[in-house]
């Protein structure tokens, strides 16, 4: 006669309730932050200073941070898909939208609003005075949305 504590569908139910719950008590243990996925996930040079800065903005205006740092930063872009006229020296990933560049973060939060139909956000180059990149002088500079076309529209002026 079968022993139902000792059944094998009894084990195999156990085994699977346990197996679902380590997840969630390692989850636990790291604490609330480590299940929570970040708004923003970088991808850097280690070496770049206003790689760092730009960071730092991002986490000042609220949104958690997850970085990466890459010493070849001309794959990840290629992989992702950045259009080589656009490409800055960083590159994140903000919900569905690729971010290029020095992006401030405001924009950034905005387009999670918004969801407009594109692929991503850019701010080509490095201009002075954009988020990152403070120092004596502040140049105007276009944040501009991108399509899987390779179409660029203007999405704010700074």
């Amino acid at each position: 006669m079968l022993n139902k504590k000792n059944s094998p569908l009894r084990m195999s139910a156990f085994a699977a309730l346990r197996s679902l719950m380590l997840p969630l008590v390692v989850l636990l243990m790291m604490g609330p932050a480590a299940a929570v996925a970040a708004d923003v996930v970088v991808y850097k040079s280690p070496t770049c200073g206003c790689c760092a800065a730009w960071v730092t903005h991002l986490e000042k205006s609220g949104l958690t941070v997850e970085v990466h740092n890459r010493s070849d930063m001309s794959a990840v872009k290629d992989q992702l898909g950045v259009p080589g006229r656009l490409r800055s020296c960083h590159t994140a990933i903000a919900g569905d939208y690729l971010i290029e560049g020095h992006v401030p973060a405001d924009l950034i939060s905005r387009a999670l609003k918004e969801k407009p139909a594109v692929m991503g956000l850019a701010v080509p180059g490095m201009p002075m005075g954009s988020p990152g990149m403070e120092g004596p002088r502040k140049d105007d500079y276009a944040v501009v949305t991108f399509d899987q076309d390779g179409q660029v529209s203007l999405y704010a002026e700074r």
